[in-house]
């Protein structure tokens, strides 16, 4: 396995990166917003399959 960072092999100390340094770095990354799932096609939550979650709020 090679560290998602820098591609040098995996220490188990640190799995699934190579060292501290790269832990850091993806933490880093976490916290800078460096990762993020892009926006896609907006779509009318009325257009939603039966059953699929719209992110409308639910009576409690």
């Amino acid at each position: 396995m090679t560290c998602p960072i820098c591609g040098s092999e995996t220490r188990h100390a640190y799995r699934p990166f190579c060292s501290r340094r790269c832990a850091d770095r993806d933490l880093g990354n976490w916290l800078k917003g460096s990762y993020a799932i892009p926006p896609g096609e907006h779509q009318d939550p009325d257009d939603a399959p039966e059953g699929f979650e719209t992110g409308r709020p639910r009576p409690h």
